[in-house]
């Protein structure tokens, strides 16, 4: 699914409107159409007080039409229009006329200075229609009180489009205290890229698309750098194996794991890697943790470092691997360090780099330039902060892991609720799938082992960050539907990347 712009999104209406053709009017009444039919079958009970505030421009006017549309489901409507300059858009000066003549009962203020506001009580449903999409200033004066007198009371919220306030991508320099909390935003057609930031869920709360008919034509055509994953891509992605197949075309990886201690990281990384199809699999560890990980692990084969208790010392062959991953649990020694930046300077196939050797090329950031072709970085945001610099939001960091990608020709997989792989073109995946129950010890060592798993299969870097974080969130959102959030370990996970593969039909019989 594609994210466009603010700016992109005003595009795709003119187009609708000019080349289905519709009249403006008549694409805000199918807007308001479907916004009516969401928010009247989620507050089913007729007796449910709507209390609609709507700006001057096109999203009140959506708001005044909801109204009209509410009314004429004998729903109890409150209006609040604000129209300070005395100014509303062609459109919302249509809906406000067509509310008034068409819907008597709603009981209707025009404000244009001072108002005395509702009370809003928990048994209220406030319909926020104040600014949508257009907003590229903080609000401020009189809407900015009545945004704070809003989200001072229990009443809940529903946004349409966006929560007023909120500005579709980088709101570095927005002020946050005049913006809309919204419990429920119902974004028309597409989801907004602020929406995917986890600071702005406070705003956004739970969102929803709603189609509205946007041309088709149009947004196959408008290109973005910005897509939410579907499942139907994956599915596509997926390589079927072969009847008469062997160990070997699925190939040998090697995962450089766990210092003293930290044995748990290289056998989580290494039972993902092997439940994710790699053929053959290697785990680098330091002696003390060889006779732990060959228990756990049988499937897998070690490779002894010298040192005994942390990795010190870069593998002989690294060219008889097909991937190389290295980072979980393996501690910050200098010598650990010395190795890594070693096995850089020899390695000539890609590179999955997670946890502590992303903290250790923080301070060697030269190193990112010398990165094989292919490799992926998978940091959490305090992570990427150490290679790119600390960065005040989402937005901000996600603008930063873009020049690193494209300065390093490297993939990033910036790791959260809706984690983003970042390609060297500058193009960025969205995840949609998984829950706050991965939020857990060993879960980032699990991706890892999964994306060395498809690269050692000969999927693309792309394809294989893609596919390995949807199948990550979808073994945790399996094994929260078994265990709930709460319980949830990184083992959890891995034991259900199974039923994630098969829902993916990998094991499909076709094949």
């Amino acid at each position: 699914m594609k994210i466009f712009t603010t700016s992109s999104i005003a595009l795709l209406d003119a187009y609708t409107i000019e080349h289905e053709p519709i009249e403006s009017i008549d694409l805000m009444e199918r807007a308001a159409r479907a916004l009516t039919a969401a928010i009247a079958g989620r507050y089913n009970d007729a007796g449910t007080p709507f209390v609609i505030f709507a700006g001057p421009g096109n999203n009140g006017g959506d708001a005044l039409a909801v109204a009209r549309l509410l009314a004429a489901r004998q729903r109890r409507v409150a209006v609040y229009l604000f129209n300070p300059k005395n100014t509303l858009s062609p459109d919302c000066l249509t809906n406000k006329e067509r509310l008034l003549a068409e819907a008597p009962a709603v009981e209707f203020h025009e404000v244009a200075l001072q108002v005395v506001l509702p009370k809003l009580t928990a048994g209220v449903v406030v319909i926020d229609g104040l600014f949508g999409s257009g907003v590229n200033k903080p609000l401020a004066g009189g809407f900015a009180s009545v945004v704070k007198y809003i989200n001072a009371s229990p009443a809940h919220v529903v946004s349409i489009d966006m929560p007023s306030g909120l500005m579709g991508e980088d709101n570095s320099y927005n002020t946050r205290a005049h913006i809309i909390h919204a419990d429920l935003t119902l974004s028309l057609q597409l989801p907004k890229l602020a929406f995917l930031f986890a600071e702005n869920e406070e705003f956004v709360g739970r969102w929803e698309t709603l189609d509205i008919g946007l041309s088709r034509e149009a947004i196959d055509r408008t290109e973005t750098d910005y897509y939410l994953t579907e499942i139907d891509e994956m599915k596509r992605l997926l390589k079927p194996r072969n009847r008469f197949a062997h160990k070997g075309n699925f190939g040998h990886a090697l995962i450089i794991a766990g210092q003293q201690g930290m044995a748990g990281a290289a056998i989580l990384s290494a039972r993902a890697c092997l439940r994710a199809g790699a053929g053959l699999l290697t785990v680098h560890v330091p002696l003390c943790n060889n006779p732990i990980v060959q228990t756990a692990v049988p499937e897998a084969m070690t490779e002894l470092d010298a040192e005994e208790q942390y990795f010190a010392c870069c593998p002989p062959d690294t060219n008889t691997y097909q991937v190389i991953a290295v980072g979980p649990g393996i501690g910050q020694e200098p010598e650990t360090e010395d190795a890594l930046l070693e096995l850089i300077d020899n390695c000539q196939v890609p590179m999955v780099i997670d946890a502590d050797a992303i903290n250790l090329l923080g301070t060697r950031r030269d190193y990112l330039n010398r990165l094989p072709s292919g490799t992926i970085l998978t940091p959490h945001p305090k992570e990427l902060d150490r290679l790119v610099g600390k960065s005040q939001n989402s937005h901000e960091r996600l603008m930063k892991a873009i020049k690193l990608a494209h300065s390093a020709q490297i993939y990033i997989i910036i790791k959260g609720h809706y984690s983003c792989i970042v390609t060297p073109k500058g193009t960025c995946y969205f995840n949609p799938t998984g829950n706050p129950g991965m939020a857990t010890g060993g879960s980032g060592d699990v991706l890892t082992g999964i994306v060395t798993a498809l690269l050692a299969q000969g999927y693309a870097s792309e394809e294989a960050a893609r596919l390995a974080t949807f199948v990550h969130g979808m073994a945790g959102d399996d094994a929260c539907l078994k265990i709930g959030e709460t319980a949830m370990t990184a083992s959890d996970i891995v034991n259900s990347l199974p039923a994630a593969w098969k829902a993916l039909n990998i094991d499909s019989a076709e094949h």
